[in-house]
């Protein structure tokens, strides 16, 4: 009957705006809710089929349906934690839940992701949210490279753990000799003192050493030589000599001053194409540039002062963990106080085919389903996924006034839908008072 189906058609238009309400009043209550996805409710007519000009019509009512947008991005806003970090673009930051995390052995968790997160050391250094979210990456070499690891799985994430009394140093691998010889020292009747240089370098253990250098000038019975013997010890080896090497200096008007020959006596060899010494101390191998043939910024051979002009080296002494930052690749870089830094993770970020078939957990989470495909983990920035930036925060995601707006239109559809039942219900009552 017609008018029995007016009733159920109202009814189901109760039950779809109060379903819209719902999603509005979830909306509305999550917008200062950094990272969350707003919910959007769709309306879907049934039809009941009948014969074409049987004269009479039934309706079918209405169904809500229900989506949550994750597709759709909050607005960037700026923290002061250098461990606030967001997604500036598509794709999602990879966590799991500390719950699970004393169980985690990379690959047996289900995956979850995040747009955005705060996230600080606990009491064992592991990065987690105050609402147990713990980030995920790759864990660095020693030398700060990321091994080569699948991207279609998370066997190869581990939790980054930072933490604060962590100690490292930064061994000593090439060293940049600049200093002057002076030239009357190897003129006839020049006195011929050896003329010492001690450069510090640091161990593979943090330890200081000294390269301990010395200019011994050949002195002619007449003219000039503009030769000089150069021999490196390392203290670190008891003053063990590793390099003897025979230096010529040119006097000519156009390269005067600069190196003419180098010549190898002992130790490691003389690279003329790139004016370096392989030399071997205690902790390993150590490139000590002296200067190309010609170069002026090496060693050099003018006036009459010994003055070393510029001497640099990388490396440094043991120092404390003072700052971690994430940078827009992913990695993530330990600072010392040394002034050494150091990358400990990558952070990679996760991205499906459909996000918007993600399934919605707690704590603005999600985690793949069918409808949204298998996930990949890029190398933040690369194919379609966004740049992750820290000292930020992804807003919410809400638009207050279009969610007041739809509260006014689902209120009004709502009051609609009684009145058509309060209509029907009194159609009812006249059909009853047929019979007296």
């Amino acid at each position: 009957m017609s008018i029995s189906s007016s009733l159920n058609a109202g009814v189901a238009g109760l039950s779809a705006n109060a379903t819209r309400l719902a999603t509005i009043s979830d909306n509305i209550a999550n917008s200062s809710t950094f990272g969350y996805k707003r919910a959007s409710t769709d309306f879907e007519n049934f039809v009941i089929n009948q014969a074409r000009g049987a004269g009479t019509y039934s309706a079918g009512g209405v169904r809500a349906s229900t989506t949550r947008l994750i597709d759709e991005h909050g607005a960037l806003v700026a923290t002061s934690n250098a461990l606030d970090l967001a997604v500036s673009g598509r794709g999602m930051l990879p966590v799991t839940s500390a719950v699970s995390l004393g169980s985690f052995s990379g690959g047996t968790q289900p995956l979850m992701m995040t747009t955005t997160g705060s996230f600080r050391p606990d009491a064992d250094g592991v990065l987690r949210t105050e609402s147990g979210l713990v980030l995920l990456g790759w864990s660095a070499n020693a030398d700060g490279s990321i091994p080569v690891l699948p991207r279609d799985t998370i066997s190869g994430l581990r939790p980054v753990v930072i933490n604060s009394n962590q100690t490292a140093g930064d061994p000593t691998t090439t060293m940049n000799l600049g200093v002057n010889l002076p030239a009357t020292a190897t003129e006839a009747g020049a006195a011929g003192n050896v003329l010492p240089l001690s450069v510090e370098y640091f161990g593979n253990l943090g330890t200081s050493d000294t390269l301990d250098i010395t200019f011994m000038p050949t002195v002619p019975a007449s003219g000039a030589s503009n030769t000089w013997t150069m021999e490196v010890r390392d203290s670190a080896q008891s003053g063990a000599l590793i390099g003897e090497y025979t230096l010529v200096f040119d006097d000519t008007r156009a390269n005067g001053g600069t190196l003419a020959s180098v010549t190898t006596l002992s130790g490691g060899a003389y690279d003329p194409v790139t004016g370096s010494l392989a030399l071997t101390v205690f902790g390993g191998p150590i490139t000590m540039t002296i200067g190309k043939l010609g170069d002026p910024n090496g060693l050099t051979q003018l006036s009459d002062s010994f003055a070393p002009t510029s001497i640099t080296k990388d490396g440094s002494p043991v120092g404390n963990l003072t700052t971690v930052e994430v940078d827009e690749n992913g990695y993530v870089t330990a600072t010392y106080d040394t002034g050494f830094t150091r990358r400990i993770y990558q952070i990679p970020v996760v991205d499906v085919p459909n996000p918007n078939g993600l399934i919605a957990l707690n704590n603005q989470t999600f985690q793949v389903s069918p409808d949204s495909g298998s996930f990949f983990l890029w190398d933040a920035g690369d194919g379609p996924t966004g740049a992750i930036v820290g000292y930020a925060r992804e807003g919410s995601a809400t638009d207050v006034a279009a969610e007041l707006t739809a509260l006014i239109q689902t209120q009004r559809a709502y009051s609609s839908n009684a009145k058509v039942i309060q209509t029907v219900d009194e159609m009812l009552q006249e059909t009853t008072n047929i019979k007296r």
